[in-house]
């Protein structure tokens, strides 16, 4: 399958002209502050090499290059050409641009040899390889494969509180207001009827640690955010996962 073939390429190859804008409004900056932790907990076993899967804008690639206190490998890599351009070009304003590399590749076939990254960082992008994707299984095959033994994999996306109040009141936030003001923003309708609609119905915390355990993880953990609308995964490579 064609990355263009892929589910979502189009509405991503579609959106970055807005897409920073759009995140930092509906979130009221906050996924700033929440880059900025899993940039933290990305580093905190001082990896070696890191990689920033499906990089988007390249906001946590650039969070990890700031924090970092001796040299670290750090790659982004995402399918969609344009929001590789500006994180290219937020890498070098930020002063980081020789710091990373970014690479226009398929999660589903990543370009790296077996057990190459001490520690996977996604940010706000493991919800459009999971939420009813059919390629799940692939997408957590390959991160597996490229993930060193014991590596880490750290994940903030949103989650489900587990107040029931709470949670009605964030899946209402998401449809009235997210999806309204992420069409008015970017004009792209379809991507933030998408976002708000995934979100809504994503995983529990428990539902990702089942997923992840299954897949091949183990030593799951989670941070609660904001309530529990967003959370931060993190996961290990268990030592017993097979090597091909």
């Amino acid at each position: 399958m064609t990355m263009q073939a892929k589910p979502l390429h189009g509405m991503f190859t579609a959106v970055p002209r807005r897409y920073d804008l759009v995140n930092h409004v509906v979130t009221w900056c906050l996924d700033r502050r929440w880059r900025r932790k899993t940039a933290g907990e990305c580093l905190t076993a001082r990896p070696r090499r890191v990689l920033d899967l499906c990089c988007g804008t390249g906001d946590l690639a650039i969070n990890i290059a700031r924090l970092a206190e001796s040299h670290v490998e750090l790659t982004g890599i995402d399918y969609s050409q344009p929001m590789l351009e500006i994180a290219a070009r937020k890498a070098v304003a930020s002063g980081r641009g020789r710091d990373i590399s970014f690479i226009h590749g398929d999660a589903a076939s990543l370009p790296f040899t077996d057990g190459y990254f001490n520690c996977i960082g996604i940010s706000f992008a493991f919800r459009n390889l999971t939420y009813k994707n059919p390629m799940t299984s692939s997408y957590l095959s390959e991160i597996l494969r490229v993930l060193s033994s014991s590596g880490r994999f750290v994940i903030v996306e949103t989650s489900q509180p587990k107040s029931r109040l709470i949670r009605g009141l964030f899946h209402l936030y998401l449809r009235w207001f997210v999806s309204r003001v992420g069409y008015w923003l970017s004009g792209n309708k379809g991507a933030y009827h998408y976002l708000a609609e995934s979100a809504s119905r994503f995983f529990t915390p428990d539902e990702v640690r089942d997923l992840l355990l299954s897949a091949g993880f183990s030593n799951f953990s989670c941070r609660p955010l904001l309530f529990g609308a967003a959370a931060i995964y993190v996961a290990v490579k268990s030592v017993a996962y097979p090597v091909r």
